[in-house]
């Protein structure tokens, strides 16, 4: 049996690859009638999906159409239910569906409630944003190409929807599920690119209304320049979205055989809209690349080939700017650029409500973009009789990504790599870390961004601006004078961005590590510097993880002779930067207490001698094994970051300061004593191991969780919700996501390590959908099946040949 089904899909590789090799490429792109008609399925879309083990699907098609179908189909097959809820999202409908005030789940923007994420969306919609964007020509917009893997997406979709049953109880039977349309599939694409620009704000945006007659906010409402700039800085850190991103390239000089490595470790949302799904896409002769797509869309955003490898991280640059508009005093909607009037574009956008009748609402925009009233609860924005302010967004014009990402893909170098970021310019807001089979690396911070100079900020910001740009990288620019307008970089694809030559690279360094922290020390031994502040600081204290990150790769690199093996070992390490710094000290200060008590902050005398021993008896890992992590991240999470060093940071040991325990400072004790007393009161021994107390819950089952916090340092990162009366953290959020470890050892197929670590499905019905989540508790890893001889002797091999069969 096993021999005929090999036979079988042996057969179905060489129809394909004859029948790729019988068309030029340029007419096996084109969606002609002749090349429709050899397809075998009445609609004219088919593909061949090899699964092996874990649920992976390997995708063979004969052109890009029948690649997004076979996409399409298997997505569906295994998230029907999170891919539909976010067609929900972007058609404008949550409200129709979902009720006007329920929560949306923030994967495709920030809108609070579901009705001002319809109200933006349904707007997007009304206004033909992205149809727009779709007919323009490349590389300003999506090539044909890539939209013919939306078409087939679209197609692929809805063929698995007509022909199969929903068992997921989530969606079983919802009137939610329905067809899409390349529109939609499309409308995904902009949504994520909009993501930290519009998408930050829509709350803002769905609200911002001009002030009534006579009861007008009075002209001296501004915002607090100072306070502002404080929010501004805690709203674009870059991991404040629930994502980040560890990834790290290796250099031929460091390897054990002249050739790159790469480790890719994104720390994305386990739940949701912002999943990733993970595939190997292949059109036999044009392209075959594996790795990890997000949930909705067609091509791979993180991968390999065999040549190349890469992975992203959450960049630091800010992917928006806001124009403060002087007003017409006589009418509120009139905004003055040299001193003529403008009137706002009024869009009325209206939306269907569960229950109840239509909901219709204003927003106003601008030649800069919408006028919004702010950026999140802690940075308002007042529209008042005389001010108000618009928001740019350079990504909405930015429909580039799948072209992006099919350059990747069919990549033979980190030359390449850069090749197709520079056509394209597709990516919004994420770095680039990539290896090639040739030993070389890159590090490239090549984000679409919006123009914003130093010269232009110092020259044109407006007192709000002279605060926030600094301190975050926001400019809030002079919107009445016409020459603060952004301009143009000769070689950027549209006007308003930075082109290329203006974005921080490293070429070929030994190694090359972002863990979300800026440009500047992707290589301790070469620091980027010379970018605009938009892009991020240079000369500033690095979190704990990108600290951390570079101890370690830095020692990799000064070892040699690394292999994948390595990459495997550092993903699982574990180690604890905070706690290599400050456990021991801890320890030796609690046991210094008089008593052995501390005093909490509700003034109460806390026994705290046992966490003495645990500290000092601790690893400093977080293994699910790990004694003393558990308190120590308690402890960590209490004591006020200000007081934590009596070194402070300096810019000539940027990853070795600041550091030495402030055992002095009043909170210390306060936190130990706090963190001693919440354990207990959980009954929770203070020397539990992590595992007992990170969890996940899958079919009923506890299965422990490896790694720690943001606040930690752990690369392995995992963020948890705190549910002391449900045994500890209990459900991961964000962490630790698709993860690659990648080299080559001079054969034809890469050496490849991954782990999808949430697992393929979010069906409670499905055999995949804590799989892999039981080997990331084991700190295991999947052996990529890539070749075609690896894909054929998969033991738990299925072949589904898929089409439009109407």
């Amino acid at each position: 049996m096993r021999t005929r089904l090999r036979r079988i899909v042996v057969a179905a590789v060489a129809l394909l690859t004859a029948a790729t090799g019988t068309l030029p490429a340029t007419a096996a792109d084109r969606p002609d009638d002749r090349s429709r008609k050899e397809h075998p399925s009445a609609g004219g879309l088919s593909a061949v999906i090899r699964y092996t083990e874990y649920g992976i699907p390997h995708i063979l098609a004969r052109d890009y159409a029948d690649l997004g179908f076979g996409t399409g189909w298997a997505q569906a097959a295994d998230q029907v239910c999170t891919v539909a809820d976010g067609f929900v999202t972007v058609r404008g409908e949550r409200s129709r569906f979902f009720g006007p005030d329920a929560a949306t789940d923030f994967s495709l923007s920030s809108a609070a409630r579901n009705l001002s994420s319809d109200l933006y969306f349904r707007g997007v919609r009304d206004t033909g944003t992205v149809e727009r964007l779709l007919t323009r020509p490349a590389p300003a917009g999506p090539s044909r190409t890539a939209k013919e893997l939306m078409r087939g997406y679209a197609a692929g979709y809805n063929a698995w929807l007509r022909q199969n049953r929903i068992t997921d109880p989530t969606c079983k039977g919802a009137a939610w599920v329905r067809p899409i349309t390349t529109l939609d599939v499309a409308a995904r694409g902009y949504a994520l690119a909009v993501l930290g620009g519009q998408g930050r704000a829509v709350d803002g945006i769905t609200a911002a209304q001009p002030p009534t007659p006579g009861s007008s906010t009075p002209s001296g409402a501004a915002p607090d320049p100072g306070r502002t700039a404080r929010a501004a800085g805690e709203l674009f850190a870059a991991d404040s979205a629930g994502m980040g991103s560890n990834a790290v390239a290796f250099g031929g000089s460091t390897t054990a055989n002249g050739r790159g490595l790469l480790l890719g470790n994104p720390h994305y949302p386990w739940q949701g809209g912002r999943r990733f799904w993970q595939s190997q896409q292949t059109i036999p002769g044009r392209l075959d690349v594996s790795g990890a797509s997000l949930l909705g869309t067609p091509t791979v955003s993180i991968g390999h080939n065999a040549h190349v490898a890469w992975s992203h991280t959450v960049a630091t640059g800010v992917t928006l700017n806001l124009h403060q508009l002087t007003l017409d005093p006589a009418d509120p909607t009139v905004h003055l650029v040299d001193g003529r009037p403008e009137r706002m574009t009024k869009r009325s956008v209206t939306v269907a409500v569960k229950g109840g009748t239509p909901v219709t609402r204003t927003q106003w925009w601008t030649r800069y973009g919408p006028v919004v009233t702010g950026l999140g609860s802690g940075l308002p924005l007042p529209w008042t009789t005389t001010t108000a302010y618009a928001l740019n967004d350079p990504n909405s014009t930015n429909l580039r990504a799948s072209d992006t990402a099919l350059g990747f893909g069919t990549a033979r170098s980190t030359a390449d790599v850069l090749g197709s970021l520079r056509r394209t310019q597709g990516l919004p807001w994420v770095n680039t870390i990539a290896a090639d089979s040739s030993g070389h690396t890159v590090f490239t911070q090549s984000q679409v961004l919006p123009r914003i100079t130093d010269e232009l900020a110092q020259r044109c910001s407006t007192p709000l601006g002279r605060a926030t740009y600094p301190a975050s990288g926001v400019a809030v620019l002079d919107g009445s004078r016409g020459d603060c307008a952004l301009g143009r970089d000769g070689d950027a694809v549209e006007p308003g961005i930075f082109g290329p030559a203006s974005l921080p690279t490293l070429r070929n360094a030994p190694y090359a590590e972002n863990s979300n922290d800026s440009a500047w020390l992707a290589n301790a031994d070469r620091p980027l510097t010379g970018y605009q502040r938009v892009f991020g600081t240079i000369d500033t204290a690095r979190s704990l993880r990108t600290r951390g990150a570079l101890q370690d790769v830095a020692a990799l690199a000064d070892r040699r002779g690394l292999s994948v093996r390595d990459l495997q070992r550092l993903q699982y390490a574990n180690r604890v930067p905070a706690a290599d710094l400050a456990a021991a000290d801890a320890a030796k200060a609690c046991a210094a207490l008089p008593g052995g008590t501390a005093t909490g902050s509700g003034g109460q005398a806390v026994d705290v001698s046992g966490a003495c021993r645990v500290l000092a008896a601790w690893d400093h890992k977080a293994d699910t094994g790990s004694r003393g992590a558990l308190l120590f991240d308690r402890f960590w999470r209490r004591f006020p970051t200000a007081q934590q060093w009596k070194v402070p940071f300096s810019v000539a040991d940027p990853v070795g300061t600041p550091r030495k325990l402030n055992t002095d400072a009043p909170g210390f004790a306060t936190a130990l004593a706090d963190a001693v007393a919440e354990l207990r009161a959980a009954n929770i021994p203070l020397d539990s191991p992590l595992g007992e107390n990170q969890f996940v819950v899958r079919g009923g089952k506890r299965i422990p969780v490896p790694g720690g916090t943001e606040s930690l340092g752990v690369w392995n990162k995992v963020e948890a919700v705190w549910n002391p009366a449900g045994g500890g953290y209990t459900e991961v959020t964000t962490g630790s996501s698709y993860m690659q470890a990648v080299g080559w050892d001079g054969g034809r197929c890469p050496v490849a390590r991954t782990l999808l670590t949430y697992s393929q499905s979010s069906n409670p019905d499905s055999r995949h959908y804590d799989d892999q989540t039981r080997l990331f508790s084991g700190e295991k890893w999947v052996t990529s099946r890539f070749c075609e001889k690896d894909i054929l002797s998969s033991p738990a091999l299925r072949v589904v040949r898929v089409g439009d069969y109407r």
